[in-house]
């Protein structure tokens, strides 16, 4: 903590809990006008805990703080600190904005739908480049016939056949758990209104916004150049 003129009124080191540093904020008896948390994986979490205790914490930009503090001789937490304090209170510092928990809990959701699909796919994958190195391809096949056509390739194989079948059951449980993911997000969406709307667009071969040429707005459009499909 530092006052007005830069001078250390206190420093202590505590544990990067909420509670933990809620409590010591307000046990040091002081007002404070910002209290500074270096965007990272736990600062959503820490702005979250002080907001609700009442105290005035941001969350700044890293890389703004990395190039105050390069001028830092000796690199020490404390330090990094002592620099950010300073920061707070010259104000040289770009605030990062900080989503709602119910944006952060949609993006989990997300991020382990991706996580999940992606996994999967390496799996399809790594059985395609397997049974490759063996001559069997398995050549152009929908979602529901690729475990059929892998068993087939496979069948009589000493090694293949057990090697694919493990991997087949692993692909079968990332399919289920990320279908449960997918109508969790569904879910969501069919409740959401900007969602719903969006959902009603057209697919055009084009792409998203691209007119056919049977449209009868595309002439009105193409002589139009600030509207935008």
């Amino acid at each position: 903590m530092v006052d007005g003129a830069g001078k250390i009124v206190c420093e202590a080191k505590v544990a990067s809990e909420p509670e933990t540093l809620a409590a010591w904020f307000n046990d040091a008896g002081l007002e404070f006008i910002r209290i500074g948390l270096e965007a990272g994986p736990l600062s959503q979490w820490l702005h979250a805990g002080l907001t609700v205790a009442g105290l005035p914490a941001i969350v700044i930009e890293t890389r703004r703080v990395e190039a105050a503090l390069k001028a830092v001789t000796v690199k020490t937490d404390r330090n990094d600190a002592r620099g950010m304090a300073q920061l707070m209170r010259t104000g040289w510092f770009r605030r990062v904005h900080v989503k709602t928990l119910p944006a952060q809990e949609i993006r989990a959701l997300l991020t382990g739908r991706k996580l999940l699909l992606g996994k999967l796919r390496d799996v399809e994958l790594g059985i395609r480049g397997l049974l490759r190195g063996f001559g069997l391809k398995v050549g152009q096949v929908s979602k529901g016939r690729y475990e059929a056509r892998i068993r087939e390739l496979v069948l009589g194989h000493p090694m293949l056949e057990p090697v694919a079948a493990v991997m087949l059951q692993a692909r079968a449980s990332l399919r289920a758990e990320s279908g449960k993911l997918h109508r969790m997000l569904l879910r969501i969406v069919c409740d959401d209104a900007v969602s719903r709307r969006l959902m009603t667009a057209r697919r055009r071969p084009g792409g998203c916004g691209d007119l056919q040429d049977g449209d009868r707005r595309s002439d009105e459009i193409s002589t139009n150049p600030r509207i935008l499909g």
